[in-house]
């Protein structure tokens, strides 16, 4: 196999070797990735002799280093959800091929058009399988994909999420951070909920920060000039990955929506507080028995892609959150699975 440029942040890209290689596709978002993890771990330990190449958005090099799952970064276009070109795969096909990505057929034909010696997928399972794995809707989506493993002889743990903190120290050690951005606007609370939620935890003494990505700066300077945070505890499109893994890792709580931090928290053991609504908890939430309280107001699913905030979502009100965070705090975490407000 020759190689290929560099995926970003320094991962090295697939080089030839003895090794025959397992390639896997999941060229998604951070919550995405970190949800994968599981499965991840499950095809290192089943093909312990191969190279495993993670195909995900250039923008993640630094969280694919980070999970500690695979050998190699190939990296892709930061292009969304869509399923991107694989065109630049270097040399010789792959002896395995993975499918991650989604059980439409446009992922399938994306890894198909490498040849691989074996493509496993939901949208074509192999030839002649006993018993083929078949989509769940209704599925967890670290369960949906330990399940699609297992029934091609992979075994895989759903709860085996977690992940090594950074070597760097926090930039905020012990504070609540609060994340009030999200890809999608349906999952993005309301700024002024949040603002009022940081100016509770505030007067108890604690620190809070508000964090964001690039884009999300101006949401950010509103929730914490509303809440009265000084300048320097505002870090919005500042932070590089290492950075706010570094941060939530030593948080004494991560309050989010549904959104690639709030994964970061349950990866890093650390106690959160997060607030669910196109999409309930029992899909995309955390595993039981851990530090953390989902929050969410039951009812039909809604659209986690659209334009305007979603309804369920803004039926929790400040109250439900701040009992929830100071609730963690006072605990030092929680320990329940999920709450729901109705």
């Amino acid at each position: 196999m020759s190689p290929v440029a560099p995926a970003a942040g320094g991962v090295p890209a697939p080089h030839a070797g003895a090794r025959p290689t397992v390639l896997v596709l999941r060229a998604l978002g951070l919550g995405d990735l970190l949800a994968g993890v599981p499965a991840l771990r499950g095809v290192r330990r089943a093909f312990p002799g191969h190279e495993l190449v993670l195909a995900a958005p250039a923008g993640l090099g630094a969280a694919v280093r980070a999970t500690g799952t695979v050998d190699t970064h190939f990296p892709t276009a930061d292009n969304g959800r869509q399923v991107p070109s694989l065109s630049h795969w270097p040399g010789a096909p792959p002896e395995i091929a993975i499918d991650l990505h989604g059980n439409g057929t446009p992922s399938h034909d994306a890894l198909a058009a490498l040849a691989p010696g074996r493509l496993l997928s939901y949208a074509r399972p192999e030839p002649g399988h006993p018993s083929p794995p078949r989509w769940r809707a209704d599925e967890h989506e670290r369960q949906r994909w330990c399940r699609f493993l297992e029934a091609y002889g992979i075994p895989a743990d759903p709860d085996d999420i977690r992940i090594a903190p950074p070597s760097r120290p926090s930039p905020a050690p012990g504070a609540v951070v609060l994340h009030p951005g999200a890809d999608s606007v349906a999952r993005r609370w309301p700024a002024d909920r949040y603002a009022a939620v940081a100016a509770a935890i505030r007067e108890t003494g604690r620190r809070v920060v508000v964090t964001g990505g690039p884009g999300e700066e101006d949401v950010c300077a509103t929730v914490a000039a509303t809440a009265g945070l000084p300048r320097q505890d505002t870090f919005a499109g500042t932070l590089e990955f290492d950075q706010l893994s570094a941060l939530i890792a030593g948080a004494a709580l991560l309050i989010s929506g549904d959104t690639g931090p709030a994964h970061l928290a349950f990866a890093h053991g650390t106690a959160s507080v997060t607030l669910f609504g196109p999409v309930a908890p029992r899909l995309w939430g955390p595993p039981a028995r851990r530090r953390h309280l989902t929050l969410w107001h039951p009812g039909p699913p809604g659209d986690p892609h659209a334009a305007e905030p979603d309804a369920l979502l803004l039926k929790l009100d400040t109250g439900h959150v701040v009992r929830g965070a100071l609730t963690a705090l006072r605990r030092g975490g929680p320990t329940g699975e999920v709450t729901a407000y109705v």
